[in-house]
């Protein structure tokens, strides 16, 4: 006869029993703010667990376009050769002569990775811009421009101002060695229309050869600065100082290397993607916004991902792994393209589900415990970003801030302090509460503000900088009510992730909505994907020009990214298609919401209207989904209903002692045991990995607790943690860690 099972602690029961209780209500009103409310299969029954007890429970790699699982293989710098077969200049760190901006469009134009209007943007904008009242030097001499291009100028900045220009030209000619910051700005009129500004970037850089450079002033939105461009040996804009005078010459240089673009895999642990991202840019003095990624990962856990940076010498990137806390880069390449949100195939996950109890354990021993659950069959939620999304989609943007600066009162030092769960509430969190409050009563300079706020919440801490910048002469704020310019200081792919959130706010709602209607069953009206099932695709033009009437340029040729031909369209079923058995659940898609989407033509179409309409839904229309602003402007996209995982799962239950024994091993686990075999370390000390016991949860003394590892891959935007949702029926709980805990 089984033997009962000793209590795990000294709680009382009926006090562990109502903290459960809590933890499983709280996370059911968060799954239900965010719209999932319903289970695909309610009647089979479900296991309890507890995830994330160590981040090392929860491995995701990131599975690349082609299907390869993404790996930190090594951590040292290769030696990257050129195109024509001759060694790369090895300390050679990329400062080519033309302005931050110039990169960025010239980017534009080619790789597609950035619009003109994002590149403009996303200049800093931490100095004054003097008028060039009286440009011309005594000793400087007219420059004579072909008729075309002058004319050419004339056209887009007027007389006067084109007069100046040409004027500051001819200096630069006259004295190659002066110094820029020695020579005035010029400013443009307004100059309202984005098509118009782009012409402007393009006609100086190409009429006086790169001798000068412009940039959108933020501070005047449409006003454009020109003036002297940085000569050859000096810091680019992007802050890459080159010591020994190298440089990949303009984008012939990069070429010769592979691409513009370096591509590297970032193996982190335990820390937010823009935490790590932050402290490399800040390394390398350029901003954090500047690195592309596919996905954000989440924080607790140990994930690798791609990452893509413009113009970034890999020797430079490499230097940084030997102060790194948490963090190893490696797998340096040189692309042509960059990376956008939704560049991978999926994620493979490797779970360790701790504390399993399935149902029917009660009073077992381990050993019997064990037996019963090998008998099932297996195949943390935030809220809010939705919100912040639906404020950017309402045009309420000091609405979306508002939103982004909050704070619980709970979490300021003084509360935590007094609280019976301060060792349970993270540092992070603390500083950032008391940083925004101290923020909100003007009771704090920004450079106290930097040093307050984590590496992890940059959102917070750009837009908060932005918004209390003041005028160097008079004192004055001049952004404070700049909320769009506040929100574009947010790297674009967290920018995005908050109006991404309301469409899958209103998806998950629209999914709980189908199944209910429908179940598993194909009906007539439901949507599945142009090209699939065999179906010959039919030819879609692509679009000419953008929802704002303007030109669409694409790349061409080896320019052209990886995603360029991703994009897919919907197409409504007939009853007789959706009764000949061809379609099945796992061929139906339901659309984020957009302006180049279909809807369902049944039920499911119509609630979409009627659940936007609603006060929960923002009272938004699904057919008008165009904003001015670009990021605002939603085209939409199509998620499958359900999906199989990309291969099959494997899964296995051990027995293990204590938290401390680690049962799934990460890359970096692997590269320092082979290190420690060949005794060439690279990896990095084994400070990271202090205290922990890498066990294979089989064998020992006193294994009286069982974990469930499971091992699966998911398709893009597939996400784990509904999976397990569904496996457990709501019994996966989320660890509560004591502050500084165990990896």
């Amino acid at each position: 006869m089984a033997t009962k099972r000793p209590a795990d602690d000294d709680e009382p029961p009926n006090k562990k029993l109502r903290v459960e209780n809590a933890q499983v209500s709280s996370q059911n009103d968060q799954e239900r703010a965010v719209g999932i409310t319903v289970f695909v299969s309610p009647n089979l029954p479900g296991f309890q667990c507890t995830v994330k007890t160590r981040y090392t429970d929860f491995l995701v790699n990131e599975i690349l376009p082609n299907g390869d699982v993404l790996h930190l293989t090594d951590v040292a710098t290769k030696n990257f050769k050129q195109a024509n077969g001759q060694a790369a200049e090895a300390d050679g760190d990329a400062a080519p002569t033309e302005s931050k901006e110039m990169e960025l469009k010239e980017t534009a134009a080619t790789a597609g990775a950035h619009g003109p209007s994002d590149a403009v943007a996303d200049l800093p904008t931490d100095r004054d811009v003097p008028e060039a009242e009286n440009a011309k030097d005594d000793n400087d001499a007219d420059v004579t421009l072909s008729t075309e291009d002058k004319q050419s100028v004339v056209a887009i900045f007027g007389e006067d101002v084109s007069n100046k220009i040409i004027r500051l030209y001819s200096t630069v000619l006259r004295n190659p060695k002066r110094k820029s910051r020695d020579l005035p700005t010029i400013k443009s009129h307004l100059i309202p229309d984005k098509s118009d500004r782009t012409e402007a970037h393009k006609v100086i850089r190409i009429v006086f050869q790169l001798k000068l450079q412009t940039e959108t002033l933020q501070e005047e939105p449409g006003v454009i600065a020109i003036k002297v461009a940085p000569t050859k040996g000096a810091a680019g804009a992007r802050g890459e100082h080159n010591q020994n005078g190298n440089h990949a010459k303009g984008k012939v240089g990069w070429n010769e290397l592979g691409g513009e673009y370096l591509h590297f895999t970032l193996h982190k642990e335990n820390k937010d993607t823009m935490e790590a991202l932050g402290f490399i840019g800040s390394q390398l003095k350029i901003p954090a916004k500047n690195f592309e990624f596919a996905g954000t990962k989440d924080r607790r856990g140990v994930t690798v991902q791609k990452v893509a940076v413009f113009r970034v010498r890999a020797e430079r990137i490499a230097s940084l792994n030997h102060l790194a806390r948490g963090w190893r880069i490696g797998g340096f390449e040189y692309k042509k393209h960059g990376l956008g949100l939704g560049d991978l195939t999926g994620n493979e996950f490797g779970l360790t589900l701790r504390d399993l109890r399935v149902p029917g354990d009660e009073g077992l021993d381990v050993a019997a415990r064990l037996e019963l659950a090998k008998t099932l069959r297996f195949g943390s939620l935030s809220t809010g970003t939705h919100i912040t999304g639906l404020k950017i989609l309402q045009g309420d943007l000091g609405g979306a801030i508002d939103s982004i600066l909050t704070y619980q009162p709970e979490l300021l030092p003084e509360n935590v302090e007094k609280s019976a769960d301060k060792n349970r509430t993270p540092i992070d969190d603390i500083t950032r509460s008391d940083g925004i409050r101290r923020w909100r009563e003007k009771n704090i300079t920004p450079s106290e503000l930097r040093d307050l706020i984590p590496r992890r919440f940059s959102a917070e801490s750009s837009i908060m900088q932005y918004l209390m910048k003041r005028d160097r002469k008079s004192g004055k704020m001049i952004q404070e009510q700049d909320w769009q310019g506040a929100l574009m200081t947010i790297q674009r792919g967290l920018r995005l992730m908050y109006v991404h959130a309301y469409q899958s706010l209103v998806w998950n709602m629209a999914a709980g909505k189908r199944w209910e209607l429908y179940g598993g069953k194909v009906v007539e009206g439901d949507l599945v994907i142009v090209g699939e099932k065999g179906e010959e695709e039919k030819q879609v033009g692509k679009d000419e020009v953008d929802e704002s009437g303007e030109p669409i340029v694409r790349p061409h040729g080896d320019d052209a990214g990886p995603a360029e031909d991703t994009y897919t369209r919907g197409r409504s079923l007939s009853k007789e298609e959706a009764e000949s058995g061809k379609f099945d659940i796992f061929d139906v898609v339901l659309p984020q919401p957009g302006f180049d989407v279909l809807y369902p033509r049944n039920e499911v179409g119509e609630y979409y209207k009627e659940f936007m309409g609603s006060e929960a839904g923002g009272g938004l229309d699904p057919h008008s989904m165009r904003r001015s602003w670009k990021d605002a402007s939603l085209s939409g996209g199509y998620r499958k209903v359900m999906a199989r995982p990309l291969k099959g799962v494997t899964w296995d239950i051990v027995q293990y002692a204590s938290i401390e024994e680690q049962l799934l091993e990460t890359d970096l686990d692997k590269l320092r045991k082979a290190e420690d075999a060949t005794g060439n370390s690279q990896a990095g000390d084994s400070a990271d990995m202090e205290g922990v016991v890498v066990g294979n949860g089989h064998g020992g003394d006193e294994k009286d607790k069982l974990a469930l590892i499971m091992r699966f891959q998911l398709g893009s935007s597939q996400y784990a943690t509904m999976a397990l949702r569904e496996l457990t029926k709501g019994g996966a709980q989320a660890y509560k860690p004591e502050f500084n805990t165990s990896r």
